[in-house]
Parts: C-alpha cells; structure tokens; sequence
C-alpha cells in the first residue's frame, strides 16, 4: 500500500517495497520550478536568458513515444510522473549545456522524474541531469524513479549525462531510452557513486540508415552498495554504428552487475557495434560481475564484445612504488587512470575536475573503511 500525496491510497503489485523502505510511502510526483521573470514556457539559464534557449520550451506533456518493453518501475513513474519536455527545433544548436537537477529531500518518500529531449533535425544538445540529496539528507530513505526519452531527429546531434549522487539509503530504478533516426548521433553518458541499490536499464536504437550511438558510464561502490547496469545496442537499420564503454570499480562489501547486449536485426546490414566492460575489485569482499551478448541476425557486420572483472594489474603498482609513490598514492593513481578513459568522454567537460576529486574522496572512504575492519 502506498499514499499519494494528496492523501489517495493505492495498492501496487509485483512492486515490493526496498527492504530499507517497507511500509508507507508518501509519493511526490516531481514538479520542476518554473522560472520566474520568463515567459511561460522559455527556458534560461540561472543569470540571465540565453539567446539560444528563447526557444526551448519547458512544459509538462504525455511521453513522446511509449515504452516497448514493459517494467513495473516504467509503469510506476507514468502513473506519477510529472515530466519535463525538452524540445529543440530543427537547426539550433544549444551552445550551453542545460543542467535539471532533482534534489532528494524526505524520508520514506518515493519521486517518479521524467526527462523526455526531443530534437528536430539538425539540431544539437547537451542535457545533464543530477540526482543529488538535499542538504541535510543524505541519510534519508527514499525510492526514485526515473525515466529518460530521447527522440533525435534526421542528423540530430544530442548528448546527455547522468550524475548519481544520492543519498546512502535511496534505491534508484531507472530506466532510459533513445531513438535515432538517419544520420543522427546520440550519447548516454551515466556517473554513479551514491545511492543503496541503483538499477539503470538503458536501451539505444538506431532506426535510421548512418545513424550512431555512444553509451559510456563510470561506477565506484562501496560499503554495501548495489549497483546494477543493463544495456541494449538495438541496431534496427543499415550502416548504423555503435560503441559503448562502462567502467567500474568495487571496494569494501560492495557489489555490481553489469548485463549488455548488442542486437542487431535482419535487415540491419553493414552494422559496426562495440561493447566494452572493464571492473576492479578493490577489496577482497568485493563482488563484481559482467555478463556481454550478442544477438545478431545478418552477416554483413562487424562486432565485439569484451568484459573483464579483476584486481589491480599489480605491474602498474609496482611500477610506481619503485619510482618512491606511496602505496595508497599508487593505487589512487591507478584507479583515477583507469577511470579517465571515461572522464575524458564525458559531455559536460567542467564537471571532470570535480569527478576526479569525488572518487579520490570515495577511496579515502574505503581505505578508511578497510583499516576499522582490521583487528588491532
């Protein structure tokens, strides 16, 4: 049983609450701010209107194009969402990145985000989206759900990130989608270090002839975090191309999965897809996992698929400590090293610096971890 905020009670099936949530939850569909000083529907930036945004419209609409493949959570958030409408017209290019950021605040809550782009033909975008929990809260149990849906036109060009930072007892189910159509080029770009069990199940096709897609994501667990990636490269035209790259590493008691898939259909001939997963296990009681497919129905293509899950190549460490690096300088070095493949890939260059600053800190926590658990 779960109560609307408005007071209403409804009981959801196949849905049973986190362990760390059981009971009621106060849901609260996702309302963005609207700005204040614009005309209803403009869209700005925080100190003054780009000319370039005067005609971006911001409003809250149905879901441009419906799921294809059923999830309770999909379900959950087309019940309760409150989505967010990002829409460029043909041949504008949005110099500046557009940031939505949803601040989790409240204990027991649930929040059911939707994103949905939707780019005309020639046009470019760079949308970041940041989960983050509010001050203060970082402690509190909460469920969020969100949903992205990216519709890039003929030649489009539209390149989205995903910052996790929330708190350590949210439960993140996400689920994103984007579809290309001829010539177009999308990127799914995805960073994940907070939250208690995160769940992000993206899925790229490319429904038009020359069209490309990029999938890269960066994921550091520790203490008894889950976290759990499923891809899909859905080639559904000819001399479509795509390459994806997801990195990760795991210390303390932590634990990921990560579950990819190459698809390329019958009629999809002249196809080129890549799919790479690289993890480390930092810690003994560490866990990690990852488990490539392909599923390809014609001949006329070329594909790979790679995944590994080990410890730190013990060459690199030993290469630097004999230079005089401490031992815990080497290993951060090696981990930000590993790391950077996907930090230089990132849309959104500026956050970089930060990033860099966010996993060295999550090490310090998990060295600092490493050192209670050993008995004096």
């Amino acid at each position: 049983m779960v109560r609307h905020a408005s007071g209403r009670r409804r009981t959801v099936r196949c849905c049973p609450a986190p362990h760390a949530l059981r009971g009621d939850l106060a849901i609260q569909p996702y309302r963005p701010p609207r700005p204040r000083r614009l005309r209803p529907g403009s869209l700005c930036n925080r100190n003054r209107c780009a000319r370039e945004a005067a005609s971006l419209i911001v409003y809250t609409e149905p879901e441009l194009f419906a799921d294809e493949t059923p999830d309770v959570f999909a379900e959950l958030n087309r019940a309760f969402m409150s989505p967010v409408v990002i829409r460029v017209p043909a041949g504008k290019v949005v110099v500046n990145p557009i940031v939505v950021t949803h601040h989790i605040a409240g204990d027991g809550i649930a929040v059911f985000p939707r994103l949905v782009i939707d780019a005309g033909a020639d046009s470019e975008v760079t949308v970041v989206e940041r989960f983050v929990a509010a001050d203060g809260a970082d402690d509190d149990r909460a469920l969020v759900v969100p949903v992205l849906q990216v519709h890039a036109a003929q030649a489009a060009r539209v390149k989205y990130l995903a910052i996790n930072e929330v708190g350590i007892n949210t439960w993140q189910i996400g689920n994103q989608q984007a579809v290309g159509d001829r010539d177009s080029s999308t990127l799914l770009a995805t960073v994940t270090l907070g939250g208690d069990y995160v769940r992000a199940r993206t899925e790229a096709r490319l429904s038009g002839k020359g069209g490309s897609t990029k999938q890269v994501a960066l994921y550091f667990a520790g203490g008894t975090q889950m976290h759990d990636f499923r891809t899909i490269q859905d080639h559904d035209a000819p001399n479509t191309s795509s390459d994806l790259l997801f990195k990760g590493a795991v210390q303390d008691h932590a634990s990921s999965v990560y579950t990819g898939l190459i698809k390329i259909r019958k009629h999809a001939n002249g196809t080129t897809a890549f799919q790479t997963n690289r993890n480390l296990t930092l810690s003994e009681g560490a866990w990690a996992e990852s488990v490539p497919n392909l599923d390809i129905e014609t001949n006329d293509v070329k594909c790979s698929h790679a995944s590994t899950v080990g410890p730190i190549d013990e060459d690199q460490r030993f290469y630097l400590e004999s230079r005089g690096v401490r031992p815990e300088v080497a290993e951060r070095l090696v981990v930000l090293g590993f790391f950077e493949e996907v930090i230089s890939q990132l849309p959104a260059g500026s956050i970089a610096d930060d990033l860099r600053v966010r996993v060295s800190n999550k090490l310090d926590l998990g060295s600092a971890v490493s050192r209670q658990a050993v008995p004096a």
